[in-house]
């Protein structure tokens, strides 16, 4: 039995849906335990480009089982959408199963955060507008919580529907006076038929994935966004709203830690960053142009164009610490490939002080100076590389050096958007 799990140690959008294409073929059963339509995974095979956002990656293997654990929000209209597409695409899905204990994303958590963002003005998070911290918020809170099992007993859920709506109502027109969501009937009606459509997926997942763990077969945690979006341990405020570390796998799946035998960290070979919040790194010059350009650096999910900047081995190192990780993927390694030099932060000089530690509080992290280590470019096409050692001194030299910051082994290297353009340690 092989229980795996592949995690992103920065702020997301590493590339981790290569890895777990790659993978998927050595587990039966795939679990996607956090997040919701917020996160988005590219999988490139067989001349195809497939976008994934709720669907964990095993949907595209016909012979495995895809699980969309507890710890996951869900839009059933998003997912639906996403199941059509893929169908359309000329996809057989696998088997998918749905915990009937994961939260529901309804109308009303859209315009709220709406609402919220709006408020916030200049210091809005920069969520993605999908419901999902708000209904993150009504988990917490319970009072307005529904789950995905309450929708299988109609009249309950009505009950729920006409006591949630109310309340929402008035906090949502207190934000936005001229906001509008649907009404009680509305909503059910929409609902019930969403409820239906994905009735033969909804059970208890938890249930099932223990009796995986018993029968032996090799499980594969997908994780979505990244270690320092992580609500606990990463750049709070500007967080998503579950653990995104690995810390997030026992609590949205059921799945205890001792379970796990290999927790990979993924890492994009630069630092991304979409949304609000300091991004030490961040190159707001040409170099970070043509970063942004050659690694195509533009959310699946919203489309926005992302931060980018090099390589953070303080921020980075922290989110390894905190997951847990026993090996390391370096992903978009090609993406450096047209500089004369690259840069790897080593440190920060905080008010004066050099530290490896990365700050607990948002406004220390502000403050933050990189402190670089500078290597030589390899300006050379590394695209069709398949071994290690048929890489150019200089690309060595910069994969042994994050490696070494991080205190890991590399077990992948990734230089380009196929499946075959992945060096496998």
């Amino acid at each position: 039995m092989s229980v795996t799990a592949v995690i992103g140690l920065q702020w997301g959008d590493e590339a981790k849906g290569k890895i777990v294409d790659l993978l998927t073929d050595q587990h039966e059963v795939v679990c996607r335990y956090l997040g919701g339509n917020n996160a988005g995974h590219t999988v490139m095979f067989g001349g195809q480009t497939y976008k994934l956002s709720l669907l964990p990656a095993g949907i595209l293997r016909r012979g495995v089982t895809s699980v969309i654990a507890n710890g996951v929000v869900i839009n059933p209209q998003a997912l639906l959408a996403e199941l059509a597409r893929i169908t359309s695409q000329g996809v057989e899905p696998g088997t998918l199963l749905i915990s009937d204990c994961a939260h529901v994303i309804f109308p009303y958590h859209i315009v709220e955060e709406a609402g919220l963002e709006k408020a916030r003005g200049a210091k809005a998070i920069g969520t993605t507008m999908r419901g999902i911290g708000t209904c993150y918020r009504d988990k917490i809170g319970r009072t307005h919580a529904i789950r995905l099992g309450d929708l299988y007993r109609p009249a309950m859920f009505r009950e729920r529907l006409e006591e949630v709506i109310p309340q929402k109502r008035l906090i949502i027109q207190a934000l936005d006076p001229s906001a509008e969501i649907p009404s009680v009937a509305e909503i059910y009606d929409e609902y019930m038929v969403y409820a239906e459509r994905l009735r033969d997926h909804v059970t208890n997942t938890t249930a099932y994935l223990h009796r995986v763990l018993k029968q032996g077969k090799n499980l594969l945690f997908e994780g979505a966004q990244g270690s320092l979006l992580d609500i606990d341990h990463g750049t709070f405020p500007y967080v998503t709203s579950s653990n995104s570390s690995g810390c997030g796998i026992h609590a949205g799946s059921g799945v205890p830690e001792r379970s796990i035998d290999r927790m990979i960290g993924v890492v994009k070979a630069y630092t991304t960053r979409v949304g609000g919040g300091p991004c030490p790194t961040e190159l707001l010059d040409a170099t970070g142009d043509h970063i942004r350009e050659e690694g195509r650096e533009y959310g699946t999910v919203t489309g926005r164009p992302r931060r980018c900047g090099w390589f953070d081995a303080v921020a980075t190192g922290h989110g390894a610490r905190v997951s847990g990780i026993d090996c390391i993927a370096i992903m978009l390694l090609d993406v450096l490939s047209k500089l004369d030099e690259v840069k790897i932060c080593e440190a920060y000089e905080i008010h004066g002080e050099r530290t490896t530690d990365f700050p607990s509080h948002i406004d220390d992290l502000a403050h933050a100076r990189p402190i670089y280590k500078t290597l030589p470019g390899w300006k050379k096409d590394i695209t069709g590389v398949r071994r290690l050692q048929d890489f150019p001194s200089q690309a060595r030299q910069y994969i042994d050096c994050v490696a070494e910051l991080l205190e890991s082994s590399v077990g992948f290297v990734s230089i380009g958007p196929d499946r075959e353009q992945t060096v496998i340690l």
